[in-house]
């Protein structure tokens, strides 16, 4: 266990090698990648796969996958990739508990595939299904794929009984291009790359796995992760180590947030980088591994060798305290030490320094991920990512939207609290939630705590990005002309009839026609929302809002009266 988790109240190592699905961060290439794999899965058989350079967290995905797997699915997992076919086949067997009975006039091979063979026809009639994974599959000879190609013709008169995973570097693909694997190649049925995370990904990865940890605030500032994706490239494998060694090297001097100076000096000791060595970089590790001796021997001897009050090993408690995940801090303010905000893609650091604000209300959850789930009733932990802000949408049957480029007109016909990019002075963006616009003033939550802007100002220095919440209701995405989806249409109509009581109920047969189409395009010419006779997400919105008064609001009732 680290030595540095006491010192930035964590309790448990945040950036271990060891491919933990619960540390996964959840990218947008990352959520692709499951769903590709989900698809193949989900098809009759065949060949899954997944590549992607070395470090790219191709294990974690593939662990988190199998976590999730319904109970249905069996799994072999094969780590070990450079095997004899016979002992490939072995391996699979032992994996599904497949007893290999003794045959001496049968060579192995044979013996092992007639009890696969019978142990799926077994599985497949009690409703099961069989999962082969193999790792570091570019390692696997072309025997072995050969004999992966045959297991894959083992199936009944109408299904395939085998889904076979396999997970490599990209020699894997090289390896399949070749004429003599166009076989195989032709089986795969659902395949994806992984790439290195993007630079804007990079913060919201640190700051995930931190989070995941039981960190509380951001530790590593906006500089120290714009040298982060310098340093590595977006490998999560190097972003690890190096992170790992900044925590160490902050411990053992004294920081309480790490800098890109910091960071930059922890890789040149793990990385061979074109960075002069910094002379004080090689007695950071000492330091830290003296402190580490120091600790143990505290614990194994503490009560025959007190710790002096003046010691510098007193100011770290000498055991490792396990604690529980934080809640959300209400207010999060940190004495001595300004909060500094995640902003997706911002690499300089992030000052509470927008011009024409108040004084911030202290009784004001200050997290402005954490505060806009709080207007929904939704209790969240303290959020650090935007990724972080869909998951726990979609777990609580709510939409996440995030606009890029848009204007003030548009941010009010939504009509929806949601978080906005503020430049300041310095044209450095900072996060806020903005919570209400009443007249000429906005009503925002930052770090600081609520604050009130000037609309005009607001305009002035707004980046023109908004990420709202939405209530998204199961039975309803979207509606056109002619869609079939009797669900959709019950609860469009009782929607329709709560926000006018004079709305009669049309006969439908479960079909989108033109009779309750003229009644939608009724219903948005008097909203005023662009009127096409398609159910959207901003229809969904208004009527979720006339039919429920409590739904979250940006703007007061006499300026959205004013405005309709």
């Amino acid at each position: 266990m680290s030595i540095y988790l006491q010192y930035f109240a964590l309790n448990c190592e945040p950036f271990s090698i060891v491919p933990d699905p619960g540390f996964l961060y959840p990218s947008s290439q990352h959520r692709q990648a499951v769903a590709h794999l989900k698809y193949g899965l989900d098809r009759e058989g065949g060949f899954v796969l997944l590549s992607g350079e070395v470090g790219t967290g191709k294990t974690t995905l593939t662990r988190t996958l199998l976590k999730h797997l319904p109970a249905h699915m069996r799994v072999a997992y094969v780590l070990n990739s450079k095997l004899k076919v016979t002992d490939v086949l072995a391996s699979i067997c032992h994996e599904l508990s497949i007893d290999v009975p003794s045959t001496p006039d049968l060579s192995f091979t044979k013996t092992c595939t007639d009890a696969l063979n019978h142990d799926l026809l077994d599985a497949h009639a009690q409703g099961k299904k069989t999962l082969v994974v193999i790792e570091e599959a570019q390692n696997l000879s072309a025997e072995v794929l050969e004999m992966l190609r045959l297991l894959s013709n083992l199936e009944t008169a109408t299904h395939k009984l085998l889904h076979i995973l396999l997970v490599g570097q990209p020699e894997l693909l090289e390896t399949l291009a070749q004429k003599d694997q166009r076989q195989l190649n032709q089986r795969v049925v659902a395949r994806f790359h992984l790439l290195p995370l993007e630079r804007a990904d990079v913060a919201n990865y640190v700051n995930h796995r931190l989070h995941c940890a039981g960190a509380d605030r951001p530790i590593f500032d906006n500089a120290a992760m714009a040298a982060l994706f310098r340093l590595t490239k977006g490998v999560p494998r190097l972003i690890n180590l190096i992170c790992h060694h900044s925590l160490l090297a902050a411990y053992a001097t004294g920081a309480k947030t790490l800098s890109a100076g910091l960071v930059k000096k922890a890789a040149a000791e793990i990385l061979d980088t074109h960075l002069p060595k910094p002379k004080t970089a090689g007695k950071w590790l000492a330091i830290g591994l003296f402190s580490a001796l120091v600790i143990t021997l505290g614990l194994l001897y503490r009560e025959y060798l007190p710790t002096p009050i003046n010691s510098p090993v007193a100011a770290v408690e000498p055991s490792i305290e396990i604690v529980e995940p934080v809640a959300p801090v209400e207010p999060l303010v940190l004495e001595d030490q300004p909060q500094e905000d995640i902003v997706k893609g911002a690499d300089q650091p992030q000052e509470d320094i927008v011009q024409g604000l108040n004084k911030p209300s202290p009784a004001v959850t200050t997290n402005p991920f954490t505060a806009l789930f709080a207007i929904w009733s939704v209790e969240a932990g303290a959020l650090f990512s935007e990724e972080e802000v869909y998951a726990v949408a979609a777990s609580n049957g709510l939409g996440a939207e995030k606009l890029a480029a848009t204007d003030l007109a548009i941010l009010m016909a939504i009509d929806r609290p949601g978080i906005v990019w503020i430049r300041d002075a310095d044209n450095r963006l900072k996060t806020y939630l903005l919570v209400h616009i009443n007249d000429n003033h906005l009503t925002l939550i930052g770090a600081s705590g609520q604050r009130s802007m000037e609309m005009e100002r607001f305009v002035t220095h707004w980046s023109g990005a908004l990420l709202y919440l939405w209530h998204s209701p199961a039975e309803i995405h979207s509606l056109r002309l002619g869609d079939i989806n009797p669900e959709a249409l019950n609860w469009l109509q009782n929607k329709l009839r709560q926000a006018d009581d004079s709305y009669e109920q049309i006969i439908t047969g479960g079909r989108y026609n033109a009779a309750i189409r003229e009644r939608v395009l009724l219903f948005q010419k008097q909203q005023g929302i662009k009127a096409d006779g398609v159910v959207g997400r901003q229809t969904i919105m208004k009527l979720n809002q006339l039919a429920n008064p409590s739904t979250p609001r940006l703007i007061s009732e006499e300026i959205a009266g004013g405005a309709n």
